[in-house]
């Protein structure tokens, strides 16, 4: 049930006037946090994610949002007071809404207000479904399979609601428009305002024997699986729509869409901007000084490069053509390695005469710790 339900702004722990970036931030994070392929087997953060996704599908979407801003859940859950998901839907619509405040649609405003339209084919809604992927998956690309609960047209009736071998009746009372004109004499002369058809209750239609399957409503929810193609080269945030692939639509319309949201984890230690992956190598004193071939992790696997004498710390080499792929192209980004040259640690005696040696060589003092240990010896 819909009182049941958090907060969205709550769930996805931002503040209520949140900004489009602000909520899809606090997505990624959530939806990271509590994704079922980091925790297998753990029931609650598999809920949890499911109330973040919910969360976004909604304040994601302007229209929802204003919905879920004004009335609350009431605003944006077709089964808010139905008593539960019997395999269907119920009539709850906001035009119920408006009409108990006005007293019905305005007639004059498109031809009778919203109520009269309610029966006319409309798309589904869409879905959002956020998926994880590793690094190297967003690299070059995967397929992944999500499982998605959506809204779908009743198999056995195929979305008439009947009951096999039956029809609907178009209601005679309205003839099939689900609203009937009413008039009403005001200060301001007769005032024609359409309101529900008492007869059909809006739907244009009597299900004399409705599908057990679906109780007449012609629609259920089902978890399906769906197999997605990840393009090379995707980034961490990015969206794969998957047309028709979302809730069905009502009287007739076009299925919705269903959006992949995508998540990429952090690798060990590559770091990625745009398409180009950046990559610090640690490298001792005597490779910095003499200069040496060393071998490089790339994303491809290990490869060589020779670091040339006398490089400092802190210098970048590129390795052209071993960074992210662009998307649907051949081409891909270059590699950026930041060399980082190390001081070498617990040295012995001989070694580190060695290097008071070389220091005076330079014309450098050696310190006067090394000189005392010199003394006492």
């Amino acid at each position: 049930m819909a009182e049941n339900k958090r907060d969205f702004y709550e769930v996805l722990g931002i503040q209520k006037g949140a900004s489009d970036d602000e909520i899809k931030k606090a997505f990624r994070k959530m939806a990271k946090q509590y994704h079922p392929d980091l925790h297998p087997g753990d029931a609650e953060a598999e809920a949890k994610f499911k109330e973040v996704n919910e969360a976004y599908e909604v304040l994601s979407d302007a229209d929802k949002k204003a919905r879920y801003d004004q009335y609350g859940h009431a605003g944006v859950d077709p089964n808010f007071g139905a008593g539960g998901f019997g395999g269907g839907f119920n009539d709850f619509d906001l035009g119920d809404i408006f009409g108990s405040i006005f007293g019905g649609g305005f007639g004059g405003f498109g031809g009778g207000g919203g109520r009269s339209n309610r029966n006319a084919p409309r798309q589904g809604e869409r879905i959002v479904q956020g998926v994880t992927i590793t690094f190297e998956e967003a690299a070059f690309g995967c397929t992944k399979e999500v499982s998605v609960s959506r809204i779908e047209n009743c198999d056995e009736c195929g979305g008439s609601g009947c009951a096999e071998g039956t029809t609907a009746e178009v209601c005679t009372h309205c003839g099939g428009s689900g609203t009937v004109m009413r008039q009403q004499r005001t200060a301001f002369g007769v005032m024609q305002t359409s309101a529900e058809c008492p007869n059909c209750h809006g739907k244009g239609k009597i299900i004399h024997q409705p599908c057990q399957r679906c109780k007449g409503q012609g629609l259920i929810r089902r978890n399906k699986k769906v197999t997605v193609d990840i393009p090379a080269g995707i980034d961490d945030g990015q969206s794969i729509n998957l047309r028709g692939q979302g809730h069905a639509g009502l009287n007739g319309g076009p299925a919705g869409d269903l959006y992949i949201s995508v998540s990429v984890l952090r690798h060990e230690y590559f770091e990625r901007e745009g398409t180009s992956v950046y990559y610090e190598m640690p490298i001792s004193f005597v490779q910095a000084a003499l200069g040496a071939e060393v071998e490089v992790p790339t994303l491809d696997g290990r490869v060589k490069y020779n670091i040339p004498e006398g490089t400092q710390t802190g210098t970048v080499f590129r390795l052209r053509g071993k960074g992210i792929p662009h998307l649907r192209s051949t081409s891909r980004g270059d590699q950026f390695v930041t060399v980082n040259v190390q001081t070498p640690k617990g040295l012995n005696s001989e070694q580190k005469e060695l290097l008071r040696q070389f220091a005076e060589s330079l014309g450098e003092k050696a310190d006067k710790k090394s000189k005392k240990s010199k003394k006492n010896k």
